[in-house]
Parts: C-alpha cells; structure tokens; sequence
C-alpha cells in the first residue's frame, strides 16, 4: 500500500488500519496525533479506521522537554 506520510511517499505492506500504522512506525503512538485525508482522528478510532492505497497522512509527534 502506498501512503503519503507527511509529504513523502512510503510503501508498506501488512498494514490495514490506522492502528497498525502508527505501531509499526518509530515513535511512541500515545505522543502522536494523527490527520487522515485533512480529518483529524482520535485516537479511540484508530483500529476502525482502515487505510487505503493513496491516504495522505500528516503524523505530529510532541517531544517533552523543559
């Protein structure tokens, strides 16, 4: 599946919901905030939420620090 991830192209395989996504990527998914096609989704919906060929994603990872 190929998905546009804050703006570059990455292919993936094995990957069917936004669930699976964000755990397969290098970032912890509770400091993540995830856009779907320009809609924000809950975090609550991620594992209903199937991806399709073409998705455009904006991922936002928050960094604690002081």
């Amino acid at each position: 599946m190929r998905l546009k991830i804050n703006g570059d192209d990455k292919q993936f395989e094995n990957i069917s919901t936004l669930a699976d996504l964000v755990n397969h990527l290098p970032m912890k998914a509770d400091r993540v905030a995830v856009e779907l096609n320009r809609e924000i989704v809950p975090r609550a919906s991620w594992s209903a939420t199937n991806l399709k060929d073409g998705d455009e994603l904006e991922i936002v990872h928050f960094v604690g620090g002081g």
